[in-house]
């Protein structure tokens, strides 16, 4: 029988936002009482962000306490400045089309916006929440970045009421690869540094999701880090979902997730073309989530893909199953940059649950090739390896190699909680968490 402990999440992206971030800490908060902790949730009232998923709102137990607090972020000026309806701002940095007025904004988030747009958020967060832990039994607080500026929360926190502190990392700060695609001067890279530290060296306990960031920051902090990655709940696959891939005359290749600048999914599309082009059998690749506009140019330009290809568009978490049903193979495009060795997907755990092979393009020793080798679920080839990744589709168009995998026990969401609250056991104690 556990006491009831509260813990204090703070995170930018909550239901209705979607993505793998959104759905690492809703699974957390999911199973957390179990083990018991009562999580209590600070984030944003109107946060900006394009993708949603209204439907992730009933993962959220009626019994979990939501704080929404108002946030102002510069990115709202600039949609004033241009009068025109911007829905992402990534899409600033990915286009090819760049004003004067973009081009400012893109320094300034560089080099006066450090470490993010949501850094005007800390002190006014800090000044409510101090109110907060001061009339409330917390035994412990949680921040999680990107964004790292919210990790600025949880220090002071830290400093000005002692509360125990866990930082979560999704992705790295300093080293992380976005950083790379801003025009960053060197002053601005050593803030980072400096901020990233003064965090490593004050939260209690550093959490990462994947072995290769778990190494880089050790190398940084010089201390402990735990891994405790992302996964799938179980409870996610929809009743009498066949794990059996369906037979079909036409191979169903089906993506799930983000296309942009570091995810490049042309090496996959050439090999798709050059062994189905000349043959019977038909195929279709379904692209399911926001895409580039370089992808979509690409397949309107070519009228092999423009037959072949389909943009399904973003549709909600649990519409996905509807997918990987009629799927025969699902691809896995992973970032071809510095970051790549420790680049695992949250959708990776999922494509394994379903049963169904899983080609991907990365890195063949990276942490995602190693999962999918050991699950016996995939094959990882590099993104140039356009022979490769054609032999394989041969190899699967005439042999149609299915197997039915299941996810290994220790990536399901209610044994990674389990991990995530000893850490916040030990954190809660006074105590150093072994690894």
């Amino acid at each position: 029988m556990y006491t009831r402990k509260r813990v204090l999440i703070i995170t930018y992206y909550w239901p209705p936002s979607a993505g793998s971030g959104v759905q690492r800490w809703v699974k957390f908060s999911k199973y957390l009482p179990g083990f018991g902790w009562e999580p209590v949730i600070f984030t944003p009232e109107n946060p900006d962000f394009d993708l949603k998923d209204p439907l992730m709102a009933k993962e959220v137990s009626v019994d979990t306490e939501v704080l929404k607090f108002p946030i102002w972020e510069p990115f709202q000026l600039l949609r004033m400045l241009k009068k025109e309806p911007l829905k992402d701002p990534a899409i600033i940095l990915e286009t090819d089309r760049k004003n004067l007025l973009d081009k400012a904004a893109i320094w300034l988030r560089a080099n006066a916006i450090i470490p993010d747009p949501r850094i005007y958020w800390v002190k006014p967060s800090v000044k409510f929440l101090g109110q907060l832990v001061d009339s409330n039994d917390f035994q412990a607080v949680i921040t999680t970045g990107p964004p790292h500026s919210l990790h600025l929360i949880g220090r002071a926190l830290r400093r000005n009421y002692g509360i125990p502190w866990l930082a979560d990392f999704r992705d790295p700060w300093s080293m992380w690869e976005f950083l790379d695609t801003l025009p960053m001067t060197s002053w601005a890279r050593r803030k980072h540094r400096q901020l990233e530290a003064s965090v490593f060296e004050e939260a209690d306990a550093l959490v990462t999701i994947s072995p290769t960031f778990q190494q880089e920051m050790e190398q940084l902090s010089g201390r402990t880090v735990q891994l405790i990655t992302n996964g799938f709940d179980p409870q996610d696959l929809p009743e009498g979902f066949d794990q059996h891939p369906p037979t079909s005359e036409t191979l169903q290749v089906v993506y799930t997730g983000v296309i942009d600048a570091i995810r490049n999914p042309l090496p996959f599309l050439k090999a798709l073309k050059s062994v189905f082009e000349q043959v019977d059998r038909g195929v279709q690749l379904t692209f399911v989530g926001r895409v580039s506009q370089q992808l979509r140019q690409v397949v309107d330009e070519d009228s092999w893909f423009s037959k072949h290809v389909v943009f399904a568009g973003y549709v909600p978490h649990s519409a996905v199953f509807e997918y990987y049903a009629k799927a025969s193979l699902l691809l896995l495009i992973l970032t071809n940059t510095k970051n790549a060795k420790g680049n695992i997907p949250g959708k990776v755990f999922e494509y394994i649950a379903t049963g169904r092979r899983i080609i991907a393009l990365g890195d063949p020793e990276g942490d995602t090739a190693q999962i999918l080798r050991k699950a016996g679920a995939g094959d990882v080839f590099r993104h140039e390896d356009v022979e490769g990744v054609s032999a394989f589709l041969e190899n699967f168009q005439f042999h149609g190699d299915i197997g039915d995998y299941q996810v290994a026990g220790k990536y399901d969401r209610k044994n990674l909680t389990g991990k995530l609250a000893n850490v916040l056991n030990e954190i809660s104690a006074g105590r150093h968490p072994e690894p």
